[in-house]
This record gives C-alpha cells, sequence and structure tokens, in this order.
C-alpha cells in the first residue's frame, strides 16, 4: 500500500464523545488490521486561557465540535469498520462512498489549528477601562479603585486607587485584582 492511496476523511461523532473515539480507533488499528488502512486520527483542538477567580486556566477545547479527521484508504470493509464503531454518526459526505477532504481543505483546517495553538497565550481580558476592582494581591490589597487603562500584551492594568485622600496611578497585573 502506497502512502498516496491514504485521503482525509471526516467523521461525524457524538459531540463530547471524540477523545473516546479517537482511543478506540487507535486501540482498533494496534489490534486488528486496521492499522494498515489507517494511518491517523486527529481531534483538531484549541487551546483556550481564560482569567478565573484571579487565576489563568489554560483548557483545551475541540476545534471543531462533533467531527474526527481520519487519514485512510477506505478499501473493502475499512469504511464499515469505521462507521460501526461507538458514538460514530457516520462519515460527511455520503453513506455509501464517503467524498474525501481536498488537500487545500486539509491543509487549512491543519494550518488553522496550528496558528490556534501557537495565538493559544492569547487571553480573553475580562477588564474594560472604567470597571470597578478590588487589588487581592501586593502592597495594595484591600484597596478599590477604577481601570484607568488596558495593556493586553503586558497583561497590566492602571488602575486609580485613592491613598490617603489622593487619586494614585498603579500599575497590576491581571491576576492582582478582581472585578467587584
Amino acid at each position: 500500500m502506497s502512502e498516496n492511496q491514504n485521503k482525509w476523511y471526516v467523521l461525524r461523532a457524538i459531540s463530547g464523545k471524540e477523545a473516546k473515539i479517537k482511543e478506540y480507533i487507535e486501540a482498533e488499528m494496534k489490534n486488528s488490521s486496521l492499522g494498515e488502512y489507517v494511518s491517523q486520527v486527529l481531534i483538531p483542538t484549541e487551546k483556550v486561557a481564560q482569567v478565573r477567580n484571579g487565576k489563568r486556566v489554560i483548557k483545551e477545547r475541540s476545534y471543531l465540535p462533533g467531527y474526527i479527521l481520519v487519514e485512510a484508504n477506505l478499501v473493502g470493509e475499512v469504511a464499515h469498520q469505521l462507521r460501526s464503531t461507538p458514538d460514530v454518526i457516520g462519515f460527511l459526505g455520503g453513506m455509501e462512498k464517503p467524498s474525501p477532504l481536498r488537500q487545500s481543505e486539509v491543509n487549512r483546517i491543519l494550518g488553522t489549528v496550528d496558528e490556534l495553538q501557537e495565538a493559544s497565550e492569547d487571553l480573553n481580558i475580562p477588564y474594560l477601562v472604567g470597571d470597578a476592582v478590588k487589588v487581592t494581591f501586593g502592597p495594595f490589597s484591600g484597596f478599590s479603585g477604577i481601570i484607568d487603562e488596558v495593556n493586553g500584551e503586558k497583561k497590566k492594568l492602571k488602575v486609580m486607587v485613592k491613598i490617603f485622600g489622593r487619586k494614585t496611578s498603579l500599575e497590576l497585573g491581571f491576576m492582582q485584582v478582581e472585578k467587584e
């Protein structure tokens, strides 16, 4: 079997079961002849960073929920084996003869996923200018103020805080404050 016979197909799956299906197919690849015909199983995922309760949390979520990319040579019973995997609904693009993805589509999907993982450091900034915040960490913890400036690149905020009756500008990190 030459490598160029393998094409990319899309399996439709029950949303949330993608990882379980991938594990099942990979186990079948090792334990049966399916490994001769299926070369890769991918779940396109992206990393998303959020600030929750003052802590930075990075979660990985499916970029295309309900879909699994499979690089395979669909000869004989291979399509039937993949279609009959638990929690798989079927192939995208036809029940009898599934349509493979064009190489340009595969490159775009895989390229988009690579870009999303490289840009994983982008943070959903939960703060806006004018929001009231309370300092939770550092020498000024307990003070309240108003956000004057948001710098997403440095993950810093300029907060106007009243200290001894005078407004003072503090530069604080996203993790040092919480919304009031």
